[in-house]
Protein backbone atom coordinates (compact mmCIF):
# COMPACT_ATOMS: atom_id res chain seq x y z
CA UNK A 1 0.00 0.00 0.00
CA UNK A 2 1.27 3.11 -0.60
CA UNK A 3 2.11 6.25 1.30
CA UNK A 4 -0.76 8.82 1.45
CA UNK A 5 -0.07 12.81 0.97
CA UNK A 6 0.77 14.71 3.97
CA UNK A 7 -2.00 17.01 5.66
CA UNK A 8 -1.20 20.22 3.92
CA UNK A 9 -1.58 18.30 0.52
CA UNK A 10 -4.85 16.83 1.51
CA UNK A 11 -6.22 20.60 2.75
CA UNK A 12 -4.65 22.23 -0.06
CA UNK A 13 -5.61 20.13 -3.01
CA UNK A 14 -9.23 18.99 -1.62
CA UNK A 15 -11.99 17.66 -3.75
CA UNK A 16 -13.84 20.87 -2.67
CA UNK A 17 -12.82 24.66 -1.16
CA UNK A 18 -11.90 24.99 1.67
CA UNK A 19 -12.09 28.45 4.16
CA UNK A 20 -11.35 29.34 7.70
CA UNK A 21 -12.86 32.40 8.94
CA UNK A 22 -13.15 34.64 11.93
CA UNK A 23 -16.67 35.25 13.55
CA UNK A 24 -16.66 38.57 12.00
CA UNK A 25 -15.73 37.12 8.42
CA UNK A 26 -12.13 37.56 8.21
CA UNK A 27 -10.59 35.05 6.08
CA UNK A 28 -8.00 33.60 7.67
CA UNK A 29 -6.88 30.29 5.60
CA UNK A 30 -7.68 29.54 2.38
CA UNK A 31 -6.76 26.23 0.31
CA UNK A 32 -5.27 26.40 -3.47
CA UNK A 33 -9.12 24.38 -4.35
CA UNK A 34 -11.26 27.72 -3.86
CA UNK A 35 -8.24 29.98 -4.72
CA UNK A 36 -8.18 28.64 -8.24
CA UNK A 37 -11.96 28.48 -8.57
CA UNK A 38 -12.63 32.42 -7.38
CA UNK A 39 -8.95 33.29 -9.51
CA UNK A 40 -7.11 34.87 -6.28
CA UNK A 41 -3.80 33.84 -4.78
CA UNK A 42 -4.08 32.69 -1.07
CA UNK A 43 -2.30 36.10 -0.21
CA UNK A 44 -4.68 38.21 -2.02
CA UNK A 45 -7.68 36.81 0.66
CA UNK A 46 -6.03 35.91 3.49
CA UNK A 47 -6.55 38.71 6.36
CA UNK A 48 -7.42 40.52 3.48
CA UNK A 49 -10.78 39.54 2.59
CA UNK A 50 -14.28 38.81 4.55
CA UNK A 51 -16.22 35.89 3.02
CA UNK A 52 -18.98 38.26 2.52
CA UNK A 53 -17.56 40.45 0.42
CA UNK A 54 -16.86 38.13 -1.99
CA UNK A 55 -20.75 37.46 -1.87
CA UNK A 56 -23.11 38.69 -4.63
CA UNK A 57 -25.55 41.93 -2.95
CA UNK A 58 -27.81 39.29 -2.65
CA UNK A 59 -25.95 37.25 -0.86
CA UNK A 60 -24.48 39.41 1.63
CA UNK A 61 -27.95 40.46 2.39
CA UNK A 62 -28.92 36.57 3.12
CA UNK A 63 -25.47 36.07 4.90
CA UNK A 64 -26.62 39.10 7.07
CA UNK A 65 -30.10 38.00 7.74
CA UNK A 66 -29.89 34.21 7.86
CA UNK A 67 -26.25 32.91 8.04
CA UNK A 68 -24.84 34.88 10.77
CA UNK A 69 -28.28 34.14 13.05
CA UNK A 70 -28.35 30.91 12.43
CA UNK A 71 -24.23 30.38 13.33
CA UNK A 72 -24.92 32.20 16.60
CA UNK A 73 -27.71 29.72 17.36
CA UNK A 74 -26.72 26.31 16.68
CA UNK A 75 -23.27 26.70 15.40
CA UNK A 76 -23.93 25.30 12.00
CA UNK A 77 -25.62 25.96 9.02
CA UNK A 78 -25.82 22.74 6.20
CA UNK A 79 -26.36 22.93 2.32
CA UNK A 80 -26.82 26.99 1.12
CA UNK A 81 -26.49 27.69 -1.85
CA UNK A 82 -24.83 30.96 -2.75
CA UNK A 83 -23.12 32.68 -5.71
CA UNK A 84 -19.48 34.53 -5.10
CA UNK A 85 -17.97 36.39 -8.13
CA UNK A 86 -15.01 35.18 -9.98
CA UNK A 87 -12.20 37.65 -9.91
CA UNK A 88 -12.89 38.66 -13.04
CA UNK A 89 -16.55 39.40 -11.73
CA UNK A 90 -17.85 36.69 -13.21
CA UNK A 91 -20.87 34.45 -10.77
CA UNK A 92 -19.94 30.59 -9.37
CA UNK A 93 -22.69 29.32 -8.03
CA UNK A 94 -21.41 27.15 -4.76
CA UNK A 95 -23.00 25.05 -2.41
CA UNK A 96 -21.60 25.93 1.55
CA UNK A 97 -21.52 24.10 4.58
CA UNK A 98 -20.42 26.25 7.72
CA UNK A 99 -19.24 25.24 11.22
CA UNK A 100 -18.39 27.47 13.96
CA UNK A 101 -15.69 25.68 16.48
CA UNK A 102 -13.25 27.07 19.03
CA UNK A 103 -9.92 27.29 18.56
CA UNK A 104 -8.54 28.39 22.00
CA UNK A 105 -10.13 31.32 23.16
CA UNK A 106 -11.23 32.31 19.54
CA UNK A 107 -13.99 31.15 17.49
CA UNK A 108 -13.71 30.59 14.15
CA UNK A 109 -15.97 29.32 10.89
CA UNK A 110 -15.21 26.45 9.07
CA UNK A 111 -16.22 26.80 5.35
CA UNK A 112 -16.62 23.45 2.98
CA UNK A 113 -17.96 24.76 -0.56
CA UNK A 114 -18.69 22.83 -3.73
CA UNK A 115 -19.52 24.32 -7.19
CA UNK A 116 -23.13 24.12 -7.49
CA UNK A 117 -22.92 23.73 -11.67
CA UNK A 118 -21.90 20.31 -12.00
CA UNK A 119 -24.31 19.59 -9.19
CA UNK A 120 -27.29 21.10 -10.82
CA UNK A 121 -26.28 18.85 -13.98
CA UNK A 122 -26.49 15.98 -12.05
CA UNK A 123 -29.57 16.55 -10.77
CA UNK A 124 -31.20 17.53 -14.06
CA UNK A 125 -29.67 14.36 -15.29
CA UNK A 126 -30.95 12.44 -12.54
CA UNK A 127 -34.34 13.85 -12.91
CA UNK A 128 -34.59 13.21 -16.54
CA UNK A 129 -33.59 10.02 -16.20
CA UNK A 130 -36.26 9.47 -13.65
CA UNK A 131 -38.95 11.53 -15.96
CA UNK A 132 -37.58 8.64 -18.66
CA UNK A 133 -37.95 5.69 -16.63
CA UNK A 134 -41.50 6.89 -15.20
CA UNK A 135 -42.32 7.31 -18.79
CA UNK A 136 -41.12 3.84 -20.02
CA UNK A 137 -42.78 2.62 -17.12
CA UNK A 138 -45.75 4.34 -17.61
CA UNK A 139 -46.20 3.28 -21.85
CA UNK A 140 -44.93 -0.60 -20.09
CA UNK A 141 -48.19 -0.22 -18.13
CA UNK A 142 -50.43 1.09 -20.91
CA UNK A 143 -48.73 -2.07 -23.50
CA UNK A 144 -49.26 -4.38 -20.18
CA UNK A 145 -53.20 -3.11 -20.34
CA UNK A 146 -53.53 -2.86 -24.36
CA UNK A 147 -51.81 -6.31 -24.20
CA UNK A 148 -54.20 -7.41 -21.84
CA UNK A 149 -57.35 -6.18 -23.41
CA UNK A 150 -56.16 -7.65 -26.80
CA UNK A 151 -56.28 -11.29 -24.93
CA UNK A 152 -59.32 -10.30 -23.54
CA UNK A 153 -60.86 -9.90 -26.50
CA UNK A 154 -58.78 -12.77 -28.57
CA UNK A 155 -60.42 -15.11 -25.61
CA UNK A 156 -63.92 -14.00 -26.06
CA UNK A 157 -63.14 -14.57 -29.60
CA UNK A 158 -61.77 -17.92 -29.15
CA UNK A 159 -64.55 -18.59 -26.98
CA UNK A 160 -67.41 -17.70 -29.26
CA UNK A 161 -65.58 -19.37 -32.04
CA UNK A 162 -66.11 -22.52 -30.12
CA UNK A 163 -69.23 -22.21 -28.92
CA UNK A 164 -70.15 -21.33 -32.80
CA UNK A 165 -68.62 -24.91 -33.80
CA UNK A 166 -70.65 -26.48 -31.15
CA UNK A 167 -74.22 -24.94 -32.24
CA UNK A 168 -72.97 -25.20 -36.10
CA UNK A 169 -72.44 -29.01 -35.75
CA UNK A 170 -75.50 -29.21 -33.21
CA UNK A 171 -77.35 -27.94 -35.49
CA UNK A 172 -76.12 -29.59 -39.01
CA UNK A 173 -76.76 -32.58 -36.71
CA UNK A 174 -80.15 -32.21 -36.40
CA UNK A 175 -81.46 -32.47 -40.12
CA UNK A 176 -78.85 -35.79 -40.69
CA UNK A 177 -80.48 -37.86 -38.75
CA UNK A 178 -84.23 -37.85 -40.77
CA UNK A 179 -81.90 -37.94 -43.78
CA UNK A 180 -80.16 -41.23 -42.55
CA UNK A 181 -83.46 -42.55 -41.73
CA UNK A 182 -84.80 -42.08 -45.24
CA UNK A 183 -82.09 -43.42 -46.82
CA UNK A 184 -82.56 -46.63 -44.52
CA UNK A 185 -85.70 -46.32 -45.60
CA UNK A 186 -85.29 -46.32 -48.82
CA UNK A 187 -82.94 -48.98 -49.08
CA UNK A 188 -85.28 -51.49 -47.57
CA UNK A 189 -87.94 -50.52 -50.28
CA UNK A 190 -85.70 -50.63 -53.32
CA UNK A 191 -86.17 -53.95 -54.62
CA UNK A 192 -87.26 -54.21 -57.77
CA UNK A 193 -86.44 -50.88 -58.51
CA UNK A 194 -83.36 -50.77 -60.84
CA UNK A 195 -83.36 -46.90 -61.55
CA UNK A 196 -82.34 -46.67 -57.40
CA UNK A 197 -79.97 -49.04 -57.62
CA UNK A 198 -77.48 -46.44 -59.24
CA UNK A 199 -78.48 -43.37 -56.79
CA UNK A 200 -78.48 -44.70 -53.56
CA UNK A 201 -75.03 -45.57 -53.05
CA UNK A 202 -74.08 -41.98 -53.99
CA UNK A 203 -76.77 -40.84 -51.51
CA UNK A 204 -75.11 -42.80 -48.63
CA UNK A 205 -71.37 -41.87 -49.75
CA UNK A 206 -72.34 -38.27 -49.92
CA UNK A 207 -74.67 -38.35 -46.54
CA UNK A 208 -71.60 -40.46 -44.90
CA UNK A 209 -68.94 -37.45 -46.03
CA UNK A 210 -71.19 -34.88 -44.34
CA UNK A 211 -72.05 -36.86 -41.46
CA UNK A 212 -68.18 -37.27 -41.31
CA UNK A 213 -67.23 -34.31 -41.88
CA UNK A 214 -70.44 -32.99 -38.59
CA UNK A 215 -68.79 -35.09 -36.04
CA UNK A 216 -65.54 -34.13 -36.91
CA UNK A 217 -66.25 -30.66 -36.11
CA UNK A 218 -68.63 -31.87 -32.65
CA UNK A 219 -65.40 -33.93 -31.63
CA UNK A 220 -62.92 -30.75 -32.13
CA UNK A 221 -65.74 -28.25 -30.30
CA UNK A 222 -65.20 -31.27 -27.28
CA UNK A 223 -61.88 -31.17 -26.89
CA UNK A 224 -61.13 -27.21 -27.39
CA UNK A 225 -64.09 -26.80 -24.45
CA UNK A 226 -62.46 -29.13 -22.67
CA UNK A 227 -65.69 -31.48 -22.65
CA UNK A 228 -64.39 -34.84 -24.50
CA UNK A 229 -64.50 -37.59 -21.85
CA UNK A 230 -62.58 -41.11 -22.79
CA UNK A 231 -63.75 -44.34 -22.28
CA UNK A 232 -60.75 -46.13 -21.93
CA UNK A 233 -60.18 -49.56 -21.83
CA UNK A 234 -57.49 -52.04 -21.84
CA UNK A 235 -57.51 -52.55 -26.03
CA UNK A 236 -55.78 -54.33 -29.10
CA UNK A 237 -54.44 -51.56 -31.61
CA UNK A 238 -54.36 -54.39 -34.16
CA UNK A 239 -58.21 -54.29 -33.55
CA UNK A 240 -58.74 -50.73 -34.13
CA UNK A 241 -56.52 -50.36 -37.73
CA UNK A 242 -58.34 -53.85 -39.28
CA UNK A 243 -61.72 -52.47 -38.40
CA UNK A 244 -60.37 -48.93 -39.57
CA UNK A 245 -59.36 -50.53 -43.17
CA UNK A 246 -62.57 -51.96 -43.36
CA UNK A 247 -64.47 -48.88 -42.86
CA UNK A 248 -61.95 -47.09 -45.13
CA UNK A 249 -61.81 -49.71 -48.09
CA UNK A 250 -64.78 -48.11 -49.96
CA UNK A 251 -63.02 -44.57 -49.97
CA UNK A 252 -60.22 -45.98 -51.25
CA UNK A 253 -61.24 -47.95 -53.96
CA UNK A 254 -63.25 -45.31 -54.84
CA UNK A 255 -59.77 -43.24 -55.35
CA UNK A 256 -58.25 -46.35 -57.22
CA UNK A 257 -55.30 -46.48 -53.83
CA UNK A 258 -53.77 -49.38 -53.03
CA UNK A 259 -53.94 -49.90 -49.15
CA UNK A 260 -50.99 -52.15 -47.55
CA UNK A 261 -51.83 -53.08 -43.74
CA UNK A 262 -48.88 -54.20 -41.53
CA UNK A 263 -49.28 -55.69 -38.15
CA UNK A 264 -47.06 -56.97 -35.63
CA UNK A 265 -47.05 -60.78 -34.45
CA UNK A 266 -47.54 -59.22 -30.57
CA UNK A 267 -50.26 -57.50 -29.20
CA UNK A 268 -50.25 -54.10 -28.57
CA UNK A 269 -52.01 -53.55 -25.82
CA UNK A 270 -53.42 -49.89 -24.87
CA UNK A 271 -55.49 -47.93 -22.23
CA UNK A 272 -57.90 -46.10 -24.83
CA UNK A 273 -61.04 -45.36 -26.27
CA UNK A 274 -61.45 -47.52 -28.53
CA UNK A 275 -63.87 -45.08 -30.28
CA UNK A 276 -61.50 -41.93 -30.41
CA UNK A 277 -58.83 -43.93 -31.53
CA UNK A 278 -60.44 -45.58 -34.39
CA UNK A 279 -61.55 -42.07 -35.49
CA UNK A 280 -57.94 -41.25 -34.87
CA UNK A 281 -56.85 -43.92 -37.62
CA UNK A 282 -59.97 -43.12 -39.67
CA UNK A 283 -58.97 -39.55 -40.34
CA UNK A 284 -54.97 -40.26 -40.97
CA UNK A 285 -56.28 -43.00 -43.70
CA UNK A 286 -59.00 -39.93 -45.26
CA UNK A 287 -56.13 -37.42 -45.06
CA UNK A 288 -53.84 -39.69 -46.99
CA UNK A 289 -56.42 -40.85 -49.19
CA UNK A 290 -57.27 -36.83 -49.86
CA UNK A 291 -53.31 -36.02 -50.54
CA UNK A 292 -52.97 -38.47 -52.75
CA UNK A 293 -53.45 -38.74 -56.62
CA UNK A 294 -55.19 -41.24 -58.11
CA UNK A 295 -53.85 -44.67 -58.24
CA UNK A 296 -51.87 -43.70 -55.40
CA UNK A 297 -50.37 -46.33 -53.00
CA UNK A 298 -51.04 -46.05 -48.75
CA UNK A 299 -49.55 -48.23 -46.07
CA UNK A 300 -51.25 -48.58 -42.91
CA UNK A 301 -49.09 -49.92 -40.11
CA UNK A 302 -49.34 -50.80 -36.48
CA UNK A 303 -46.21 -51.64 -34.56
CA UNK A 304 -44.09 -51.55 -31.21
CA UNK A 305 -41.43 -48.38 -31.46
CA UNK A 306 -39.20 -47.08 -28.64
CA UNK A 307 -41.35 -48.88 -26.41
CA UNK A 308 -44.92 -47.23 -27.00
CA UNK A 309 -47.46 -48.40 -29.33
CA UNK A 310 -47.65 -46.73 -32.89
CA UNK A 311 -49.82 -46.56 -35.57
CA UNK A 312 -48.36 -44.99 -38.95
CA UNK A 313 -50.01 -44.01 -42.15
CA UNK A 314 -47.17 -43.44 -45.16
CA UNK A 315 -48.61 -42.60 -48.94
CA UNK A 316 -46.79 -41.90 -52.23
CA UNK A 317 -49.06 -38.34 -52.45
CA UNK A 318 -48.36 -34.63 -52.76
CA UNK A 319 -46.28 -34.58 -49.31
CA UNK A 320 -45.47 -31.48 -46.98
CA UNK A 321 -43.36 -28.86 -47.80
CA UNK A 322 -41.11 -28.43 -44.81
CA UNK A 323 -42.17 -25.33 -43.37
CA UNK A 324 -45.43 -26.36 -43.32
CA UNK A 325 -44.63 -29.52 -40.97
CA UNK A 326 -44.96 -27.35 -37.59
CA UNK A 327 -48.22 -25.85 -38.03
CA UNK A 328 -49.81 -29.20 -39.73
CA UNK A 329 -52.05 -30.22 -36.58
CA UNK A 330 -53.33 -26.55 -35.89
CA UNK A 331 -56.75 -26.01 -36.11
CA UNK A 332 -58.18 -25.13 -40.14
CA UNK A 333 -54.91 -25.69 -41.40
CA UNK A 334 -54.57 -26.19 -44.99
CA UNK A 335 -51.14 -26.91 -47.07
CA UNK A 336 -53.02 -25.05 -50.21
CA UNK A 337 -56.24 -22.86 -50.00
CA UNK A 338 -59.14 -25.18 -49.63
CA UNK A 339 -60.53 -24.06 -53.42
CA UNK A 340 -56.78 -24.89 -55.12
CA UNK A 341 -58.00 -28.76 -54.15
CA UNK A 342 -61.72 -29.99 -54.47
CA UNK A 343 -60.69 -32.33 -51.51
CA UNK A 344 -59.18 -29.65 -49.53
CA UNK A 345 -61.48 -30.29 -46.32
CA UNK A 346 -62.27 -28.21 -43.43
CA UNK A 347 -58.62 -28.19 -42.06
CA UNK A 348 -59.81 -29.87 -38.90
CA UNK A 349 -59.26 -33.77 -39.22
CA UNK A 350 -55.59 -33.96 -37.98
CA UNK A 351 -56.32 -31.31 -35.27
CA UNK A 352 -58.88 -33.73 -34.03
CA UNK A 353 -56.51 -36.34 -34.55
CA UNK A 354 -53.73 -34.28 -31.99
CA UNK A 355 -56.25 -33.28 -29.19
CA UNK A 356 -57.53 -36.93 -29.41
CA UNK A 357 -54.15 -38.18 -28.96
CA UNK A 358 -52.86 -35.88 -26.71
CA UNK A 359 -55.66 -36.76 -24.08
CA UNK A 360 -54.40 -40.19 -24.73
CA UNK A 361 -50.71 -38.92 -23.53
CA UNK A 362 -49.71 -39.59 -26.87
CA UNK A 363 -47.72 -37.51 -29.17
CA UNK A 364 -48.52 -36.89 -32.82
CA UNK A 365 -45.41 -36.32 -35.96
CA UNK A 366 -46.01 -35.61 -39.64
CA UNK A 367 -42.93 -36.54 -41.33
CA UNK A 368 -42.61 -35.68 -45.54
CA UNK A 369 -39.34 -35.26 -47.28
CA UNK A 370 -40.59 -32.48 -49.44
CA UNK A 371 -43.65 -31.64 -52.07
CA UNK A 372 -44.23 -34.43 -54.42
CA UNK A 373 -42.49 -36.93 -52.25
CA UNK A 374 -44.64 -38.00 -50.13
CA UNK A 375 -46.00 -37.71 -46.17
CA UNK A 376 -46.04 -39.98 -43.33
CA UNK A 377 -48.08 -39.54 -40.06
CA UNK A 378 -47.11 -41.17 -36.80
CA UNK A 379 -49.19 -41.67 -33.61
CA UNK A 380 -47.43 -42.89 -30.18
CA UNK A 381 -48.97 -44.35 -27.43
CA UNK A 382 -48.22 -45.59 -24.08
CA UNK A 383 -48.08 -49.16 -24.01
CA UNK A 384 -50.45 -50.85 -21.37
CA UNK A 385 -49.55 -53.57 -18.82
CA UNK A 386 -52.94 -54.67 -18.72
CA UNK A 387 -53.85 -57.86 -20.50
CA UNK A 388 -54.98 -58.11 -24.08
CA UNK A 389 -58.81 -58.44 -23.97
CA UNK A 390 -61.13 -60.51 -26.05
CA UNK A 391 -63.01 -59.01 -29.15
CA UNK A 392 -65.85 -59.39 -30.00
CA UNK A 393 -67.76 -59.22 -33.68
CA UNK A 394 -69.90 -56.56 -34.56
CA UNK A 395 -73.56 -58.53 -34.42
CA UNK A 396 -74.75 -59.11 -38.12
CA UNK A 397 -77.54 -57.44 -40.15
CA UNK A 398 -80.95 -58.09 -39.82
CA UNK A 399 -84.35 -57.88 -38.38
CA UNK A 400 -84.34 -57.21 -34.87
CA UNK A 401 -86.99 -58.76 -32.14
CA UNK A 402 -90.74 -56.91 -32.70
CA UNK A 403 -90.81 -54.23 -30.09
CA UNK A 404 -93.30 -51.37 -29.19
CA UNK A 405 -91.44 -48.23 -29.37
CA UNK A 406 -92.20 -44.56 -28.65
CA UNK A 407 -91.14 -41.57 -30.97
CA UNK A 408 -91.47 -38.72 -28.92
CA UNK A 409 -89.45 -35.56 -31.22
CA UNK A 410 -91.18 -32.08 -32.13
CA UNK A 411 -88.97 -32.39 -35.33
CA UNK A 412 -91.17 -34.08 -37.25
CA UNK A 413 -89.10 -35.24 -40.43
CA UNK A 414 -86.48 -37.03 -38.06
CA UNK A 415 -89.10 -38.80 -36.22
CA UNK A 416 -91.65 -40.02 -38.68
CA UNK A 417 -88.67 -41.33 -40.85
CA UNK A 418 -87.12 -43.24 -37.90
CA UNK A 419 -90.38 -44.99 -37.31
CA UNK A 420 -90.36 -45.71 -40.81
CA UNK A 421 -87.16 -47.86 -40.14
CA UNK A 422 -87.79 -49.39 -37.05
CA UNK A 423 -90.88 -50.34 -38.34
CA UNK A 424 -89.00 -51.61 -41.83
CA UNK A 425 -86.68 -53.39 -39.03
CA UNK A 426 -90.18 -55.39 -37.61
CA UNK A 427 -90.93 -52.88 -34.72
CA UNK A 428 -94.04 -51.47 -34.00
CA UNK A 429 -93.42 -47.61 -33.97
CA UNK A 430 -95.47 -44.45 -32.96
CA UNK A 431 -94.52 -41.13 -33.53
CA UNK A 432 -95.59 -38.03 -31.32
CA UNK A 433 -94.03 -34.07 -30.98
CA UNK A 434 -94.98 -33.12 -27.87
CA UNK A 435 -93.86 -34.11 -24.13
CA UNK A 436 -97.97 -34.33 -23.54
CA UNK A 437 -98.70 -36.77 -26.06
CA UNK A 438 -96.32 -38.49 -25.25
CA UNK A 439 -97.29 -38.89 -21.66
CA UNK A 440 -100.93 -40.12 -23.32
CA UNK A 441 -99.02 -42.69 -25.45
CA UNK A 442 -97.04 -44.69 -22.66
CA UNK A 443 -100.72 -45.44 -21.12
CA UNK A 444 -102.24 -46.07 -24.41
CA UNK A 445 -99.21 -47.43 -26.54
CA UNK A 446 -97.42 -49.20 -23.74
CA UNK A 447 -94.57 -48.82 -25.55
CA UNK A 448 -91.34 -51.59 -24.26
CA UNK A 449 -88.63 -48.45 -25.40
CA UNK A 450 -89.40 -44.69 -25.57
CA UNK A 451 -86.95 -42.52 -27.59
CA UNK A 452 -87.06 -38.89 -26.02
CA UNK A 453 -85.97 -35.71 -27.81
CA UNK A 454 -84.75 -32.99 -24.84
CA UNK A 455 -85.21 -29.83 -26.55
CA UNK A 456 -88.96 -30.43 -26.71
CA UNK A 457 -91.59 -27.43 -26.73
CA UNK A 458 -93.84 -27.85 -23.95
CA UNK A 459 -91.27 -30.24 -21.68
CA UNK A 460 -87.56 -30.81 -21.62
CA UNK A 461 -86.89 -34.65 -22.31
CA UNK A 462 -85.56 -34.62 -18.11
CA UNK A 463 -88.41 -33.58 -17.03
CA UNK A 464 -90.38 -35.64 -19.47
CA UNK A 465 -88.50 -39.07 -18.27
CA UNK A 466 -88.94 -38.13 -14.68
CA UNK A 467 -92.99 -38.03 -15.40
CA UNK A 468 -92.31 -41.61 -17.20
CA UNK A 469 -90.66 -42.88 -14.05
CA UNK A 470 -93.57 -42.10 -11.77
CA UNK A 471 -96.23 -43.60 -13.86
CA UNK A 472 -97.23 -46.92 -13.07
CA UNK A 473 -95.13 -49.26 -15.27
CA UNK A 474 -92.90 -46.84 -16.33
CA UNK A 475 -90.26 -48.09 -14.62
CA UNK A 476 -90.00 -51.32 -16.68
CA UNK A 477 -89.50 -48.91 -19.95
CA UNK A 478 -86.62 -48.40 -21.68
CA UNK A 479 -85.45 -44.55 -21.99
CA UNK A 480 -83.74 -43.26 -24.73
CA UNK A 481 -82.01 -40.02 -24.59
CA UNK A 482 -82.14 -38.37 -28.16
CA UNK A 483 -80.28 -35.14 -28.39
CA UNK A 484 -77.77 -33.82 -30.83
CA UNK A 485 -75.35 -32.23 -27.89
CA UNK A 486 -74.49 -35.40 -26.46
CA UNK A 487 -71.48 -33.60 -24.12
CA UNK A 488 -70.78 -35.23 -20.50
CA UNK A 489 -72.76 -33.00 -18.59
CA UNK A 490 -75.67 -33.74 -21.11
CA UNK A 491 -74.91 -37.68 -20.36
CA UNK A 492 -74.91 -36.99 -16.91
CA UNK A 493 -78.44 -34.68 -16.88
CA UNK A 494 -79.74 -37.91 -18.54
CA UNK A 495 -79.09 -40.56 -16.14
CA UNK A 496 -79.76 -38.33 -13.21
CA UNK A 497 -83.36 -38.15 -15.13
CA UNK A 498 -83.78 -41.37 -15.04
CA UNK A 499 -82.70 -42.27 -18.69
CA UNK A 500 -81.24 -46.06 -19.91
CA UNK A 501 -79.32 -44.66 -22.51
CA UNK A 502 -77.70 -41.05 -21.92
CA UNK A 503 -77.12 -40.23 -25.71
Amino acid sequence: MGACPPDDALYEHAACGLLLAGTDGLIRRANATICRWLGYEASQLVGQVRVQDLLTIGGRLFHQTHITPILQLQGSVAEVQVEMRHRDDTRIPLLINIVRRRHGDAAFDEFALLVADDRRAYERELLAARQAAEAALEARYGAEARLHALNEQLSLADRRKDEFIATLSHELRNPLAPMHSALEVMKLKSAGYAALEPVLPVFERQLNHMRHLVDDLMEISRITQGRMELRRAPLDLATVVRAVAADVAPLLDASGHTLTVSLPAEALVVDGDATRLTQVAVNLLTNAAKYTPRGGHIRLEAARQDGEAAISVRDNGIGIPERSLASIFDMFSQLEPALDRSQGGLGIGLALVKGIVTLHGGSARAFSEGVGLGSEFVVRLPLSAAAIVGETGAPGAGRIDALRVLVVDDNADAADTLAMALELLGCEARTVYTAAAGIAQLTAFAPQVALLDIGLPDMNGYDLARQVRALPGGAAVMLVAATGWGQSADKQLAIEAGFDHPT
